[in-house]
């Protein structure tokens, strides 16, 4: 009988060096997002009669009533046809099919199809792959940098950096909503440089959260194509809210038309149903991406996380039954509240951003003043249990967004009414 002695699975060559990096980490926080719901149980219990309202709600799934129960009850049934075993890593074929020809309707021109999808388990599982991909691909290195804006998602903060990324926040003007400016980039590209590092990515957020920001398609093509051509390995648009917008989707096929092709090969789309149908606990979503990215994220995804069917199924049926009809009861009360809301805040002449998506991002900078306030952290909580209205202090997302809060207006409009009018209550009582 033979013996077989220990080995190392890769050759010394391939093996990864060791470091102590990760000791020197910064433990990574968990996300305060879910924390700032806990004010209204407590207003809750010393005001039991009186109406609270949650407007810091990311999920149309909870504040709105999310996938249709058809479009439910469809998946289930394809489910029962599908049985309980697994599907590949990349999802089902009739998933990418259907995300390729059915939703983003590639055009023949662009030379993408099926192959250039994979299915996520919601938008931080792709997230998490696309970066990983991004640094193995890119300039071959941890260490290096993905570059968000100067008021960024909370997860894009901490979502690279536990993967072995940098995040670097890019300069910003408060007064343009801090979008990206190709002078502005110069300037962050440069910080990365003397850093001794490269820009693994770019990430590209329309509509944006938390601020609510629309750049035009061809503003996000011009800076896409700006890094690219000065160093960044590869740029994410992330379109998560771009289906809850009153102009309607993004075109991608205008997108990846505007790269050549080997350019083309470093553009990465994020996508998902989370926001569109209200779909956040059935977490279903899509990276489109060059061949070579696609084969590296499929090959570790069949090690990792494979995608659930049921989740797949969910946006099969929604595209059977039509998309457009499917997301109505997110998009229909989301832009009944995002116009009812632009006016109500210019008519209070409060100092607000809102494009489209989810959120307003309101700045009370005089109101902090006035209680000596350094920045939103206990607004929020004071909000949340002297008044029953629960927002997310823009001081959660970065230090640029600490005069500012964000509200949600993924609610009915009638809800979004009483937490416009609870919010302009507990201003004044501030100043009272």
């Amino acid at each position: 009988m033979a013996i077989v002695p220990p080995q190392f699975v890769v050759p010394a060559h391939a093996q990864v060096p060791v470091s102590d990096h990760l000791r020197h980490m910064q433990p990574i926080p968990p996300s305060r997002m879910f924390l700032v719901k806990q004010g209204l149980r407590k207003f809750r219990q010393r005001h039991p009669n009186r109406p609270a309202y949650d407007a810091s709600q990311g999920d149309g799934g909870a504040s709105l009533p999310g996938v249709p129960r058809e479009v439910l009850d469809r998946a289930a049934a394809l489910q029962a046809q599908k049985g309980t075993g697994y599907t590949m890593p990349y999802g089902t074929p009739e998933f990418r099919q259907a995300i390729a020809e059915a939703y983003w309707r590639f055009s023949p021109e662009v030379g993408w199809g099926p192959e250039n999808i994979v299915a996520t388990v919601g938008g931080r599982d792709g997230l998490v792959k696309a970066y990983q991909a991004a640094l193995a691909l890119g300039h071959g290195r941890e260490g290096d940098v993905v570059v968000t804006s100067a008021v960024p998602w909370i997860s894009y903060n901490w979502g690279p950096y536990g993967v072995g990324a940098n995040v670097v926040r890019a300069a910003g003007d408060e007064a343009q909503a801090w979008a990206y400016t190709p002078e502005g980039l110069a300037e962050t590209f440069d910080l990365v440089a003397r850093s001794g590092r490269k820009v693994a990515m770019l990430v590209i957020t329309s509509p944006d959260n938390p601020t609510g920001r629309v750049l035009p398609l061809e503003t996000q093509i011009a800076l896409g194509r700006w890094a690219l051509e000065h160093g960044a390995a590869f740029v994410l648009y992330d379109w998560i809210y771009h289906h809850v917008s009153d102009q309607g989707p993004s075109d991608i096929n205008a997108l990846l038309a505007a790269f050549d092709p080997d350019q083309r090969e470093r553009v990465m789309v994020l996508d998902g149903a989370t926001k569109a149908l209200g779909a956040s606990n059935i977490r279903i979503g899509w990276l489109t991406a060059g061949a070579e990215v696609i084969r590296f994220i499929v090959a570790r995804a069949s090690h990792a996380v494979i995608p659930p069917y049921y989740a797949q199924a969910v946006l099969l049926a929604a595209l059977e039954l039509g998309y457009t009809q499917s997301a109505r009861n997110i998009v229909e009360p989301t832009s009944q509240s995002r116009a009812w809301l632009r006016a109500f805040l210019a008519q209070h002449n409060l100092r607000f951003i809102i494009g489209q998506g989810y959120y307003a991002f309101i700045h009370v900078g005089t109101w902090l003043q006035a209680r000596g306030w350094a920045d939103t952290e206990p607004l929020g909580q004071y909000f949340a249990e002297e008044h029953g209205l629960a927002v997310v202090p823009g001081v959660f997302f970065s230090p640029a967004g600490g005069q500012w809060i964000r509200f949600s207006y993924a609610l009915p409009l009638a809800r979004t009414q009483g937490a416009a009018q609870r919010l302009l209550e507990a201003l004044n009582a501030l100043t009272a």
